[in-house]
This record gives C-alpha cells, sequence and structure tokens, in this order.
C-alpha cells in the first residue's frame, strides 16, 4: 500500500466535497476549487472522510495513488484555511510596492517590474521588502512566488536578490586580491 495513498483526509465542516466518476470538486469557505482525477483511482466518502484506492498494485496505479491524495487534500486545506508563500528583498534599493491589485517591483533595473497577480491569488506587502503571496490553490501560489523570485533570483556573492523568507543562501568568497596573482 501507498503510505500516503492510505491516510484517509478529515473533511472540516464547513468543506463540502461533490464527487463524480473522475472528477472532485471542493467548496469552503475561502472558495471553490475543481480538478479531473485519474479514472483508475476511485474516491469514496464516509463518515466525514474521503478514502481513496486503487485497483491494483501495478507501478502506474501505486503512483498515481499517493498523487491524487495530496492533490485533493491541498484542495481541502487550500478552500479552508488557504496558503501562503513569504518573500523578502534583500539589496539596497530593492522596494516592493502595492498599486491596486499589481504589485511593483524596484529590483536593481533601470525601471521598475509591474505584476499583475493571476486570478485567485493576492499579494500582500507587509513593509517595503517583506510580501506575502496568498491563495487557495497551493499550485498557483507556488508559482505566482516563484515566477517574481525568478525576476531576481538570490546571487551568491552579496546576496542579493528576492527569496523566500528564512531561505538560506549559499555564499561564495569573492574573487581574489592582487596578491594571490603574484604567488603564482
Amino acid at each position: 500500500m501507498s503510505r500516503i495513498g492510505k491516510l484517509p483526509i478529515d473533511v472540516p465542516g464547513a468543506v463540502k466535497v461533490t464527487l463524480q466518476p473522475g472528477r472532485v470538486m471542493v467548496e469552503g469557505p475561502k472558495g471553490k476549487l475543481e480538478r479531473t482525477l485519474p479514472a483508475d483511482i476511485t474516491v469514496k466518502q464516509s463518515n466525514g472522510q474521503l478514502v481513496f484506492e486503487r485497483p491494483s498494485d501495478g507501478y502506474k496505479h501505486r503512483a498515481l495513488h499517493g498523487l491524487v491524495r495530496s492533490l485533493v487534500a491541498n484542495m481541502v486545506t487550500g478552500v479552508n484555511t488557504g496558503f501562503t508563500k513569504h518573500l523578502e528583498l534583500v539589496g539596497v534599493g530593492y522596494r516592493v510596492a502595492k498599486q491596486g491589485d499589481d504589485v511593483v517591483l524596484s529590483l536593481g533595473y533601470s525601471h521598475p517590474i509591474k505584476y499583475k497577480p493571476p486570478p485567485g491569488v493576492s499579494i500582500e506587502v507587509q513593509d517595503p521588502t517583506k510580501f506575502s503571496v496568498n491563495g487557495i490553490s497551493i499550485e498557483d501560489v507556488g508559482q505566482v512566488a516563484a515566477n517574481i523570485r525568478g525576476m531576481r533570483p538570490p546571487e551568491p556573492y552579496k546576496g542579493k536578490g528576492v527569496m523566500y523568507r528564512g531561505e538560506k543562501i549559499r555564499r561564495k568568497a569573492g574573487k581574489a586580491g592582487k596578491g594571490a596573482k603574484a604567488a603564482g
């Protein structure tokens, strides 16, 4: 048995799950998500829990078993509590500001970068160097955070850039001084 796939998902009282063959819809206080699932994995709802079953112990079914369970668990968590990624800017003059729904980032380029998050994802700015990406879909939140981080990834020499809060950047030593060349 898949260690992840065999675990049941507890459905909170505020969350409503609708099951159809090959499809699951989850509705909660934060919003509504739906997803098409592989037809091989069956989902059953009983006693406020979702249980996932696979038809065989074949490689494909074992792989899908844990995947489908994780996807649905993330949907249930998302509509109930939501997901958040915290980011921060490190560097002189690097700052973030909110302009309506858009976010304006100053990342050391000659121009500010305006970023509009997709529907279902919001960005909250705590102070000029710290902000958070929020939403009900873990995939969308992670992708938006990765896109913003990709605009100026942290570099290993000075540690400047957009990084996840708490992320450790492996630092490198810079060039050796003039005295090092003469010793060769």
